[in-house]
């Protein structure tokens, strides 16, 4: 037994055959930056946007969505290299058992929880934030009571009310993980009208928003080096570098998605040409909207209003506010972004399933997780067990924490990509690249630069939690992994 047994690749290509026969190559290079666009635009951009401003840059949030694009664009070229030599389910955990060995392999397909299932969560708890604004401000009805739409680590701004359970959160993350185990999927249609409407709620918010930009809250743009204690006790650099490193790490959860844009490597027409357009051509048309909506969501409100009672439903807070006669908007805001939160829920539950289901028939976990419904052919018990760890999570911890812990993850998982790409450039110098990452090694080591940084921006809080994170993940591995790897134990 080895823990670095690495998953032949003609094992991994002969799987990818039997299972992925008849992909057409019929997307274009635009074809692919829509899917980009579409998959990129989503919770992060309308809760972390104000929460990076509060906590770490003010109205420089905009540089940090430079920084963290600029890393997922280096990874995003790994990722469309591995993406079309190995295409096959399971993203970075399949790339890593091919590469680096199945210690590796658990690891990364361990820390894709924090990816998935605890991203899902983080969207979980905006879904709850968003709901309550719904029901003030939309349909004029009583809030969810503080004590039951929040977690307990929670305190309202004027410290009178403490939360014990987030129900609205856990309610969502259940109702949609019962619609996968039934098997019913979005349909394209439905999918499309959702992204058009994300698109269009934020070039209308920067249309409408820009005659409301106080210039005084942009000053000063940079703010000067401090420290940002915020309501958990957990101390933040505010300003300077590292305040924009740190809001760099927060903002990248706004840009987690884009990754699908590489996975569709073997339907694109000539991907040496269009993969790269179409993952650069995404992120770039994505930072722009990003960038001029950062900006003005912090000239429109203050970065005081964010660290109070605007940390919640923050655009239509700051619509509510400062926006005088466009109640419209703020209620359009809302409902819409309760349609895209709960697709962007539905698509990590669904990638999460696919991880555990790819895991359970390697023999890394339980068989169980890998057994479809014999109605409704899909991974239920993977799903079942996927509900009690978001549920968890969304239920009773805060939406701060799980989003760190989310982008950490992440940005963890493409380091692990970019080496993955040198490895196997050195081992299988031979094998088919549908698209090569440009300038190797150069590209992969300045994506793990680059993701390094703003991992070291997200504080030793978030770090100690990795690392107690992958701790048990290990414990899992050696008292339960290793022992049943059907690789290990030659079963292939």
């Amino acid at each position: 037994m080895s823990i670095w047994k690495r998953k032949p690749l003609n094992l991994l290509l002969a799987e990818a055959s039997e299972t992925e026969k008849g992909l057409k190559r019929t997307l274009t290079a635009w074809s692919l930056i829509a899917l980009g666009i579409g998959a990129i635009i989503g919770a992060g951009l309308f809760v972390r946007t104000a929460m990076a401003a509060s906590q770490n840059a003010g109205p420089s949030v905009t540089i940090a969505f430079v920084v963290a694009a600029i890393g997922c664009a280096l990874a995003g070229l790994c990722y469309a290299e591995l993406s079309s030599s190995i295409p096959i389910s399971g993203s970075a955990y399949t790339y890593t058992y091919a590469t680096m060995g199945e210690f590796l392999a658990w690891i990364i397909g361990w820390d894709l929880i924090l990816e998935y299932a605890v991203g899902a969560a983080t969207v979980g708890i905006a879904w709850s934030e968003y709901l309550n604004n719904l029901l003030v401000n939309v349909l004029h009805m009583s809030p969810i009571p503080y004590e039951l739409s929040h977690s307990p680590f929670q305190t309202s701004p004027d410290g009178l009310q403490h939360g014990m359970i987030n129900l609205p959160a856990l309610f969502i993350v259940g109702a949609i993980s019962l619609l996968l185990i039934k098997g019913i999927q979005e349909s394209a249609f439905v999918n499309g009208i959702i992204v058009i409407v994300k698109v269009a709620i934020v070039v209308m918010i920067i249309a409408i928003g820009w005659g409301f930009i106080n210039p005084s809250n942009h000053e000063p743009y940079i703010p000067p080096s401090s420290v940002f204690t915020d309501s958990h006790g957990i101390d933040h650099s505010f300003g300077g570098f590292w305040g924009i490193i740190g809001a760099a790490g927060t903002v990248f959860f706004a840009f987690i998605g884009f990754d699908a844009v590489s996975t569709a490597a073997q339907e694109t027409k000539n991907p040496k040409r269009n993969m790269p357009i179409g993952i650069l051509g995404s992120l770039a048309i994505c930072t722009l909207l990003y960038i001029l909506f950062a900006h003005v969501l912090t000239g429109v409100a203050t970065v005081e209003d964010f660290r109070g009672e605007g940390g919640e439903a923050s655009v239509a807070f700051a619509i509510q506010k400062y926006m005088t006669g466009y109640q419209w908007l703020a209620n359009f805001v809302t409902v819409a972004i309760l349609a895209g939160f709960s697709s962007v829920i539905l698509v990590m539950l669904l990638g999460q399933s696919r991880v555990f289901y790819a895991m359970g028939k390697d023999g890394l976990l339980p068989k169980a997780f890998s057994d479809l419904h014999s109605k409704y052919q899909t991974p239920y018990k993977a799903n079942l067990v996927i509900l009690v760890i978001v549920g968890l999570f969304a239920a009773f911890v805060p939406g701060d924490i799980v989003g760190d812990m989310t982008s950490i993850g992440t940005l963890f998982a493409f380091v692990l990509v970019c080496v993955a790409v040198i490895i196997l450039r050195k081992k299988e110098p031979d094998m088919k690249r549908e698209f090569k990452t440009p300038f190797v090694p150069l590209i992969p080591i300045l994506g793990v630069i680059a993701c390094l940084l703003m991992m070291v921006g997200l504080g030793w809080t978030n770090w100690l939690r990795l690392f107690a994170w992958m701790g048990i993940g290990v414990i899992i591995y050696f008292i339960y992994g290793i022992k049943n790897s059907r690789l290990n134990n030659g079963d292939k």
